[in-house]
C-alpha cells in the first residue's frame, strides 16, 4: 500500500463507517421511515479534520432546517397551482445558488443545502401536501442524526486537529515566502521565481479556508481567526514588495548602473537574514530594525533634479525596508498563533490584529447569476417533463438534477464532475442490485446488516480520503445508501429499485444537458470575467476621491490570482487565452493607492498633476479587452514624467519622497521598456 492509501485513509474510512452505522442504528431504533438519509449524511459531512466536520455539521443543520421551512411554506399554498409551485422551487434554488457563490467560504454549503433540501423534501410531497410538515420534520431528524453521529465519532475518535495542520502550513508558507524574497534580491535572475510567486496567492487562499474552521476546533487552544487574517495581510504585502525590489535591481543592472558597495553589502545582509531568520523574537526584531535603519540611511535625497538612477535606488531601498518589516511581522504573528495567551506578543502585533475579521475577496456576479439561472431553469424544465410524463418517480429525477446543479455550481465546467457522478452512480446501481437481490434476502438483524455493508462502505470511505478519487467515491457511496437497501423493512420488489435507479441516472443526464446548453463558456468565460473584473477595479479605484484601501485591494487581487492560476494552467498555451500579468496589475493598484493618498494630503493646486495621471490610468484599464490586451498610450508616460518633475520640486521632503516612490512604481509597472526618466519642465 502506498502512503496515500495507508493508515490515515484506513482510519478515516473506519471512522466514517462507525459514524454511519451509529446513525443508521439510531434511526432504525426510533422508527424513522427513511434511515438511509442518516447514513448518507454521515458520509457527506465527513472530513479528515475534526473541526471541518463540526463546522460542516453546523452549516448543514442550519441549511436543512431552512430548506425544510421553505418546503413547508411553499407546498401547501401552491400545490394546486403547479406552475407557481415550480417557479417557487426554481426561484428558491436559484437564489440559494447565487448566495452560495457570493460567499465563497465553507459556509457557502449552508446556502446550497438550504436550496436543494427544499427540493428533496418538497417535490416528493406534492401528492400529499397535508403531510408536508410531518415529512419535513422526519427528514430534518434523519439528517440531523447523521450529522450528530458524524460529529461525535470524528470529534472524539482520534480527532485530526485543524490547528496542527494550519501551523504546519504556516511554517511552510513562511519559509517559501522568505526563500522567494531571498531569490528576488539575487544579482542573477532565478528562472523559477515567477512561477513560485504565483503559488503564494494559492497558499494565502488555503490559509483563509482553513481558518474558517478554527471556531470549531476540538483542541482547547486554537489561534484566533483575526491573527490568521493579519498574517494573510502581511504575506499579501510581501508579494508586491519582493517583486518591486526584484524589478528595481533588474532595471539598474540593465541600464549599467553600479550599485554603491554599501547597498550591495546591505542586500547581501538582508539575504543572509532571510536565509537564517532568528527564532528569538527579540533578536529578530533588533536585527530587522538595524537593517531597516541602514536602508533609510542609504536613501538618496529627493530633489527636483534627481536623476532616474537615484529615483530607482530610492524605490529599491524603500521597498526593501518595507519587505524586511513584513517578514519580521509574519514571524511575530506566527509566534502569536503559537502562544496560549491572548495578549499580543509585541505592540506591532497588537496593531496588526486590531479590528481584523474578514478578508476582501473577488465576487463573480455574472458567473453566479448564470449558475443560478441554470439551476432555476433546470428545475422548470425538469418539472415540466415530470408533470407532462406523469411518471411518479420523475420527482426523484428533478430533485436530483436540482441537487447536482447546486452542488457543482462553483465548478468552471460542471459537466466533468457530473460525468464522474454518473460513473459512480452506475457502479453503485450494480453493487446495490447484487446486495438487494442476492445478499440482503439472507440478512436478519442489524449486526449482520452492518457486517455485509462493511466491505463496500469501508472501501468507498478509503477512496474518499484520497483527493484524486474522493468525488467518484462519494458518488458511489451515496448510491450505495439506496432506499431499497437501507430501510426499516426489506423490499424485494424489482420495479421500485429499477424506477429509482433510472430516476437517478435521468436526473444526472438532465443536469448535464442543461449545463451544456446554459453554461458553455466554462473556464474561458470565468477567466475573462475575472481578468476584466481586476481591470475594472483598477479603473474605478483610479478615479475615487476617498482614502485608498490598499490592504483590501491587495487581498482581492491575490484572490483573483489564486482563482486564475489553476484555470490558466489547465488551458496551457491554447489560442485565445488572455495575456494576463496579475503581478503588474497588483503593483499598479498599489501605486494608484499611494498617489490617491498623496493627492488627498496635498492642497488642490499642488496635487493637480496627479489627477491626469490617475484619469488616464483609469481610462486605459477600463478600455482593456481580455482577448486583445494592449499597452498604454505614450501620452500617459509623458503625464507621469510631468507629475514627477512637478512633485519632486515640492518644498516638503516627505511629499517629494512619497511622490517619487509612487510614480517610479507606476512608471515601472506600466512602461517597463521605456527609456529612463529625464526631468522636463513642470
Amino acid at each position: 500500500m502506498t502512503q496515500k492509501y495507508g493508515i490515515a485513509a484506513a482510519l478515516f474510512s473506519l471512522k466514517c463507517f462507525l459514524a454511519a452505522m451509529l446513525a443508521l442504528y439510531v434511526s432504525l431504533r426510533i422508527g424513522l421511515p427513511r434511515p438511509y438519509w442518516s447514513l448518507t449524511t454521515a458520509y457527506i459531512v465527513a472530513q479528515p479534520l475534526a473541526a471541518a466536520v463540526l463546522s460542516k455539521a453546523v452549516f448543514r443543520v442550519i441549511g436543512t432546517i431552512t430548506g425544510a421551512m421553505m418546503a413547508v411554506i411553499m407546498v401547501p399554498r401552491l400545490v394546486n397551482a403547479p406552475e407557481l409551485l415550480t417557479l417557487a422551487f426554481a426561484g428558491w434554488l436559484g437564489l440559494c445558488v447565487f448566495v452560495s457563490l457570493m460567499d465563497r467560504t465553507p459556509r457557502s454549503y449552508m446556502f446550497v443545502l438550504a436550496g436543494y433540501s427544499a427540493c428533496i423534501i418538497g417535490l416528493p410531497s406534492v401528492g400529499a401536501p397535508e403531510e408536508i410538515f410531518t415529512i419535513a420534520s422526519l427528514r430534518v431528524q434523519e439528517i440531523t442524526i447523521g450529522i450528530l453521529c458524524a460529529s461525535l465519532v470524528h470529534g472524539v475518535l482520534f480527532p485530526s486537529s485543524v490547528t496542527d495542520l494550519l501551523m504546519r502550513r504556516v511554517e511552510d508558507i513562511l519559509r517559501d515566502a522568505e526563500r522567494w524574497s531571498h531569490d528576488s534580491l539575487a544579482q542573477e535572475p532565478v528562472p523559477t521565481l515567477a512561477k513560485e510567486r504565483q503559488k503564494l496567492a494559492l497558499d494565502i487562499t488555503e490559509l483563509h479556508q482553513l481558518s474558517t474552521h478554527l471556531p470549531f476546533e476540538t483542541k482547547r487552544i486554537a489561534p484566533r481567526v483575526r491573527t490568521v487574517r493579519a498574517l494573510q495581510d502581511q504575506l499579501s504585502m510581501a508579494l508586491p514588495l519582493a517583486a518591486a525590489v526584484d524589478d528595481r535591481m533588474t532595471v539598474l543592472a540593465r541600464e549599467g548602473t553600479t550599485l554603491p558597495p554599501a547597498i550591495v553589502e546591505l542586500v547581501d545582509d538582508v539575504r543572509a537574514w532571510l536565509t537564517a531568520m532568528p527564532a528569538d523574537r527579540a533578536e529578530r526584531g533588533a536585527s530587522a530594525a538595524a537593517l531597516h535603519a541602514r536602508c533609510v540611511a542609504l536613501e538618496p535625497v529627493v530633489t527636483g533634479d534627481m536623476d532616474w538612477a537615484d529615483a530607482v535606488r530610492l524605490s529599491l531601498l524603500s521597498r526593501l525596508a518595507d519587505l524586511i518589516g513584513v517578514h519580521r511581522d509574519c514571524r511575530d504573528l506566527r509566534d502569536q498563533m503559537e502562544t496560549h495567551s491572548r495578549h499580543p506578543v509585541t505592540p506591532r502585533v497588537a496593531e496588526l490584529i486590531e479590528h481584523r475579521s474578514g478578508r476582501e475577496m473577488h465576487r463573480d456576479y455574472a458567473g453566479a447569476t448564470r449558475a443560478a439561472l441554470s439551476a432555476a431553469l433546470t428545475m422548470i424544465v425538469g418539472c415540466a417533463l415530470w408533470i407532462g410524463s406523469g411518471w411518479e418517480d420523475g420527482a426523484t429525477a428533478v430533485m436530483l438534477a436540482g441537487v447536482f446543479l447546486a452542488l457543482f455550481a462553483s465548478a468552471d465546467d460542471p459537466v466533468a464532475p457530473l460525468k464522474m457522478f454518473m460513473t459512480g452512480t452506475i457502479i453503485a446501481i450494480l453493487i446495490c442490485g447484487f446486495y438487494a437481490f442476492v445478499i440482503l434476502p439472507r440478512v436478519d438483524g442489524f449486526p449482520l446488516l452492518a457486517a455485509v455493508l462493511a466491505p463496500a462502505l469501508l472501501i468507498a470511505g478509503a477512496f474518499m480520503a484520497v483527493p484524486r478519487h474522493a468525488a467518484l467515491a462519494l458518488a458511489t457511496m451515496m448510491g450505495l445508501a439506496n432506499p431499497s437497501l437501507i430501510a426499516a423493512q426489506y423490499d424485494s420488489e424489482f420495479a421500485p429499485y429499477a424506477n429509482g435507479s433510472l430516476a437517478q441516472l435521468l436526473g444526472i443526464v438532465l443536469a448535464i444537458v442543461m449545463v451544456r446548453l446554459l453554461q458553455s463558456a466554462g473556464a474561458t468565460g470565468a477567466i475573462r470575467r475575472t481578468v476584466k473584473a481586476g481591470w475594472m477595479d483598477i479603473a474605478s479605484r483610479a478615479n475615487l476621491a476617498a482614502p485608498p484601501d490598499v490592504r483590501g485591494w491587495i487581498n482581492r487581487m491575490l484572490d483573483r490570482a489564486a482563482l486564475l492560476a489553476p484555470r490558466l494552467a489547465a488551458q496551457g498555451n491554447e489560442p485565445g487565452s488572455p495575456v494576463y500579468d496579475p503581478l503588474r496589475d497588483l503593483r499598479t493598484g498599489v501605486a494608484i493607492g499611494e498617489l490617491r493618498q498623496l493627492r488627498i494630503d496635498l492642497p488642490v493646486a499642488e496635487g493637480a498633476p496627479i489627477t491626469p495621471v490617475l484619469r488616464d490610468v483609469g481610462a486605459y484599464y477600463a478600455a482593456l479587452d481580455p482577448d486583445q490586451p494592449r499597452g498604454p498610450e505614450a501620452g500617459l508616460l509623458a503625464k507621469i514624467d510631468h507629475a514627477m518633475a512637478a512633485l519632486t520640486a515640492n518644498p516638503m521632503p516627505d511629499v517629494r519622497r512619497s511622490a517619487a516612490l509612487a510614480l517610479v512604481s507606476l512608471r515601472r509597472a506600466l512602461f517597463p521598456e521605456a527609456p529612463p526618466y529625464r526631468r522636463i519642465a513642470a
